[in-house]
């Protein structure tokens, strides 16, 4: 596995934060920026993205590692993200920014 220096930490970071409230970006979106894949940008969330709004990061069909859908779902709710009707991932064609 490829790990990410420093800079590449701060550059994937840096763009998680450009993300609107009530919208969301995918990890493949972020990679194109920087110049990766979408495993290294996750890698990245997983290890350092506490910091950062981290649920407004999905994969490119709108969901999220089900470890994490509880909570992301809650931030959601509370940002006004527009979910697909099963509630559990979100509405990407809706909610996408691209940063």
């Amino acid at each position: 596995m490829v790990k990410a220096d420093e800079d590449y930490v701060e550059r994937v970071l840096a763009i998680v934060e450009t993300v609107p409230c009530g919208r969301v970006t995918t990890y493949g979106a972020i990679a194109d920026l920087v110049g990766s894949g979408p495993r290294l940008v996750g890698n990245v969330m997983a290890r350092h993205g506490a910091g950062v709004p981290w649920w407004r990061v999905v994969r490119a069909d709108g969901s999220l590692p089900p470890s994490h859908q509880d909570e992301a779902r809650q931030c959601y709710l509370e940002e006004g993200t527009p979910l697909r009707r099963s509630g559990t991932a979100v509405d990407i064609v809706a909610a996408y920014f691209q940063p």
